[in-house]
């Protein structure tokens, strides 16, 4: 036992000591049960923190055997003891460690590397304990809940650093993650896409005006191309259950009520995974592609692509999965419907409602041109107004330029999903719930970073990323793995939880 540690541990023992005395003195009878918890937990951290500076002082103790190089081979000098600070999740621990050094040379502490210190000496629980709230939160608030908790402080630039360093990993980590074994997988393979803008901090020139121009904004956006992959048991349903569906969840209409059978049980997506990235359609499908290759195998019978109808996602479906069946989101279908409802209706024409149920059963029976015929007849009628016979003609174009993916009577035949409801949630719950939050705006990065992060933490991997970063990162900065294997911090997580 080295000389600190002689004098770490009679301390430890004494503030152990007060604790047990805290709980069982006579004033202990007096306190309410939030004080005593609040109180042991505010001073277990400063005991934690002194347990972990014991834990270096002992690593530390030992002077490592010579020689020790450099990554070119020349032999470095020992120097003596080098100071470093640790901040952790009980504040910052300072200690001593052997440092050796050589004129134009890199300095090289030894146990950095059999610690796996990490860059900027913050602990890799307390970065990943920031970035798991900073996923969900903004940095401000995250801070706020770091300082309630813990009492510590970490400034933005240091969080914004840390997220964007931990997120380096995340493309290496889903090219290498297993899929689901044949087994457990699905037999329809099911891809989809869609997009979702970010706001983005604008570049102001030079000359920029003193008053911004009538619908001018300080911010822009950029979409954020959000892709799923997943596999599914078939689901088969009749037109009339769905079309049921559709109109009791998009109305609320009670009245709307199964005139059939309710479908069977609807079985849930394994393996689903949802990615978005600030950096394109190419690089979004690229990686699309990587996965469904994966992904493959004798036990997939079907492949699907949905989209909600937008031409480019259409077109990169096309060109990069052409063994899959593009299919048009039957949400988006239906929704034009009702903006032809509208136009010719009403919003509060007694009969919108039956009249849209009328289409959307021939839509679903794989009957969409004489809903195309019954559109241009409608918009044929003189009395119409231009907007009237603008939304008439827009929808029937929609529908025209879509006819080749909505061949519903034969999708529900064959038990596929039709609709886009992964994607468009992932937009809305992995993008514009975090990154639309008040007044937020973004550099490119930097919202890559948290979206790379919070993919992540939606796709339930969050675990395993981070063993995953924590051993790239100790191979970056000392170019081996560490010796404790993965499996073994797996199961320490596991007793502890």
């Amino acid at each position: 036992m080295s000389s600190n540690s002689i004098q770490i541990v009679p301390q430890l023992h004494r503030d152990f000591q007060e604790l047990v005395e805290f709980v069982t003195n006579a004033e202990s009878q007096s306190r309410t049960a939030y004080e005593v918890e609040l109180t042991l937990f505010r001073r277990l951290l400063a005991l934690g923190a002194q347990l972990l500076r014991l834990f270096f002082v002992q690593r530390a103790a030992t002077r490592p055997s010579e020689p020790v190089y450099a990554s070119d081979g020349t032999r470095l000098k020992y120097q003596g003891m080098h100071p470093t600070t640790y901040f952790s999740v009980f504040g910052k621990v300072r200690f001593r460690r052997h440092y050796f050094y050589t004129t134009g040379h890199e300095g090289i502490c030894p146990l950095d590397a059999e610690l796996s210190l990490p860059p900027r000496r913050y602990s890799d629980l307390l970065r990943e304990w920031a970035e798991y709230c900073i996923t969900d939160e903004s940095y401000d608030e995250s801070n706020k809940v770091l300082k309630r908790i813990l009492g510590i402080f970490i400034s933005k630039q240091a969080l914004e650093t840390g997220i964007q360093e931990d997120a380096t990993d995340v493309e290496a980590f889903y090219e290498q993650k297993a899929v689901p074994p044949p087994e457990l997988e699905g037999s329809i393979l099911v891809v989809q896409a869609d997009g979702k803008g970010v706001p983005m901090i604008r570049t102001e020139p030079a000359n920029q005006p003193a008053r911004r121009g009538k619908g001018q904004k300080r911010t822009k956006k950029k979409e954020a191309v959000v892709t799923a992959i997943y596999t599914i048991a078939p689901y088969h349903r009749s037109p009339q259950q769905v079309a049921n569906a559709l109109l009791r969840d998009l109305t609320g209409n009670e009245e709307a009520e199964q005139t059939t059978s309710p479908p069977p049980q609807r079985p849930k997506p394994v393996g689903k995974e949802v990615r978005a990235t600030l950096y394109g359609k190419d690089i979004a499908f690229e990686r699309l592609v990587e996965r469904v290759i994966q992904r493959e195998g004798g036990h997939i019978q079907h492949r699907v692509a949905l989209t909600d109808g937008a031409e480019p996602l259409q077109n990169r479906v096309g060109d990069k999965l052409p063994q899959f069946t593009l299919t048009l989101d039957v949400i988006h279908a239906s929704e034009y419907l009702w903006d032809a409802a509208n136009a010719l209706m009403g919003e509060t024409h007694p009969e919108r409602t039956t009249w849209v149920s009328e289409q959307l059963l021939e839509i679903l029976s794989g009957r969409t041109p004489i809903v195309i015929q019954t559109l241009e007849n409608h918009a044929q009628d003189p009395s119409l107004s231009a907007s009237q016979r603008e939304t008439l003609n827009t929808t029937i174009g929609y529908y025209r330029r879509n006819l080749p993916h909505m061949h519903y009577d034969q999708y529900l035949a064959n038990g596929w999903p039709i609709g886009t409801g992964v994607a468009e949630g992932a937009c809305g719950h992995l993008v514009k719930d975090r990154m639309e939050q008040s007044g937020m705006r973004w550099t490119q990065e930097g919202a890559q970073a948290v979206l790379d992060l919070r993919s992540v933490r939606v796709n339930d991997d969050w675990d395993g990323y981070q063993r995953f970063h924590r051993q790239s990162q100790h191979q970056r900065l000392y170019g081996s793995f560490p010796a404790t294997p993965p499996v073994a911090e797996t199961i320490v997580l596991e007793q502890a939880a």
